[in-house]
């Protein structure tokens, strides 16, 4: 065996584990927080262009926020 394909071995073999802590650090990461008062400004609804589609994110009579496209 050549040391070219001990090195893709042992690579391969790795993988999984990397992959697994790659994805545990993702997950554990809090996701970044914006405050409502902060976002809408006031206002009661807002618009929000995700790739080329826009959503509008309204607080409702009392106070729980809906998303519709």
């Amino acid at each position: 065996m050549n040391s070219q394909h001990l090195s893709l071995t042992s690579t391969i073999s790795r993988s999984p584990e990397r992959e697994h802590r790659r994805l545990r650090s993702v997950v554990m990461r809090p996701a970044r927080t914006l405050f409502s008062g902060v976002v809408f400004e006031g206002e009661a609804e807002i618009g929000i262009d995700h790739h080329g589609e826009l959503y509008r994110l309204k607080i409702t009579r009392q106070g729980k926020l809906i998303l519709t496209k």
